[in-house]
């Protein structure tokens, strides 16, 4: 049963709930409660600090004590969450002490939140995120799934408009996570197509899906070559989100999500450690798709068209040899040097093709390499783009929502390292600077005069460790980014 999230009218001390959660702060000394957390500390006679106090509670961020109500109130337990420094605490940090609550309190049935009261910023639309990104489980395949049985949130006194936006960014989130945690045997790129068209019919947008036959007849040369060492071929995925009175749109985008269903390398064979975890290569894609499931519920004045190059990258008797040279859409050529720098292979069509749409921008989101967590680690998705402009745009969407990311440069004087020849260029170039080498590949195929970023999610897709936003496997990186900048767009 999926998590209900509403915004009540109820008061802290007379909200019927299993347990009622409070901030904390973090100080010098030892932690100061938040207005509900201290009105219900004065109902208490003081038992609720007395009981933090002597079990050591710092209010650190991501820190959950679950203390008895001793029927001092209607709930029957309080959790308490810490926040860190009062002086710090926005929405990112109500985000994360949500989730951290949600993961604390996943036996309880209904739980009563006031932690959208302790920040500045949008904290009721971060709290109602927090508590539905934190309750994620992908149990599909558990004969024994022991999800969380937690089924209501109820935020006291919230912005009701924040709570209902929250939960729609979070929904596209977990509709992410769950694409990317399906197992390869059970989404490749014909599936991958289904499940988007059943979304697209769900949600009201327009959805047109090319299979190879079309794909050949387009001269879509770099998705093709790709896909043709697996017995599953590809497939070009558009979603298109068309506001009401189309004609008054403020603007028209198009995000571009890399769709490797399952990446072995190709000939270019990973080894079995780096091949654990390649389901996920398709995140990209996900994040795309799980943007654009929610914008008929937000209802932006920009028109939105998202591609998805779906394919798998395997070993099969006709797959792309290195030394191959491909004709991508729109006729420049590459030579392939490495088959596991696949997807900058793909995404060279899906770019030339959004290119000929004349949007006010692009925006191309894909696991595209591992030396962009040498860069930047797990924790910060790699942002290059062609124009200031869009950068700090999507510098500060991702911002609102609580993820990650930094600028990285685009120095042209380092494609000559990509110099082919026998193509106009190269797949790889040198071990150093492999980001950027991607990404000035990626610009080649970019139209002229056409605003351009790509988001480089390697390091950010997935964790392998719980947290307290997401369990371990996939993250839904970048949906809510995506979400946030087209909102952005629409003011």
């Amino acid at each position: 049963m999926p998590l209900e999230i509403t915004s009540s009218t109820e008061e802290p001390l007379t909200s019927a709930c299993d347990t009622l959660v409070v901030g904390a702060f973090a100080d010098d000394k030892s932690f100061s409660l938040s207005p509900s957390g201290t009105e219900v500390d004065a109902a208490m006679d003081k038992r609720l600090s007395a009981y933090l106090r002597s079990s050591g509670f710092k209010a650190a961020p991501g820190e959950v004590a679950v203390v008895p109500a001793f029927g001092a109130l209607e709930a029957v337990s309080i959790a308490v969450a810490g926040l860190g420094p009062k002086e710090n605490v926005a929405a990112a940090e109500v985000r994360r002490a949500a989730g951290a609550s949600a993961r604390r309190l996943s036996q309880r049935k209904v739980v009563a939140s006031t932690l959208h009261e302790a920040g500045d910023g949008a904290t009721g639309k971060a709290a109602a995120e927090g508590y539905l990104l934190g309750s994620y489980r992908f149990t599909k395949y558990k004969s024994e799934p022991h999800p969380s049985e937690l089924e209501t949130v109820k935020c006291l006194a919230a912005d009701e408009q924040g709570v209902a936006k929250g939960a729609v960014y979070a929904a596209a989130t977990l509709l992410a996570r769950d694409l990317i945690n399906e197992p390869p045997s059970s989404l490749w790129p014909d599936e991958l197509a289904r499940r988007a068209e059943h979304i697209a019919s769900d949600e009201g947008l327009d959805c047109t899906i090319w299979d190879e036959n079309d794909l050949a007849e387009r001269g879509f040369g770099g998705l093709l070559t790709v896909g043709q060492g697996s017995a599953r071929p590809p497939r070009l995925i558009q979603l298109r989100y068309t506001p009401s009175g189309a004609k008054n749109a403020k603007s028209k985008v198009c995000i571009i999500g890399k769709g490797v269903t399952f990446d072995s390398g190709g000939l270019s064979l990973k080894d079995a450690k780096n091949m654990e975890h390649m389901k996920t290569d398709m995140s990209g894609s996900a994040a795309v798709i799980g943007a654009l499931s929610a914008l008929a519920r937000l209802a932006p004045s920009v028109e939105v068209i998202g591609i998805v190059a779906a394919t798998e990258n395997m070993p099969g008797p006709g797959a792309v040899k290195p030394g191959d040279v491909i004709t991508h859409y729109g006729g420049v050529t590459s030579e392939v040097l490495n088959t596991d720098a696949e997807g900058r292979l793909i995404l060279a069509d899906a770019l030339a093709f959004a290119s000929r749409e004349s949007p006010d921008a692009i925006v191309d989101v894909a696991t595209l390499t591992g030396s962009i967590l040498g860069a930047l680690g797990r924790m910060c998705t790699g942002l290059f783009a062609n124009n200031d402009d869009l950068a700090n745009e999507l510098q500060s969407a991702a911002t609102s929502a609580g993820e990650r990311m930094w600028r990285m440069p685009l120095f042209d004087d380092y494609a000559s390292e990509l110099d082919s020849p026998v193509a106009d260029i190269k797949n790889i170039g040198s071990r150093y600077g492999g980001a950027i080498l991607a990404a000035l590949f990626l610009k080649k195929f970019v139209g002229e005069d056409v605003s351009w970023a790509h988001l480089d999610i390697a390091g950010t897709s997935m964790v392998e460790t719980d947290t307290d936003e997401s369990p371990r496997g996939g993250t839904g990186v970048a949906t809510r980014t995506f979400l946030s900048w087209i909102e952005d767009l629409s003011k």
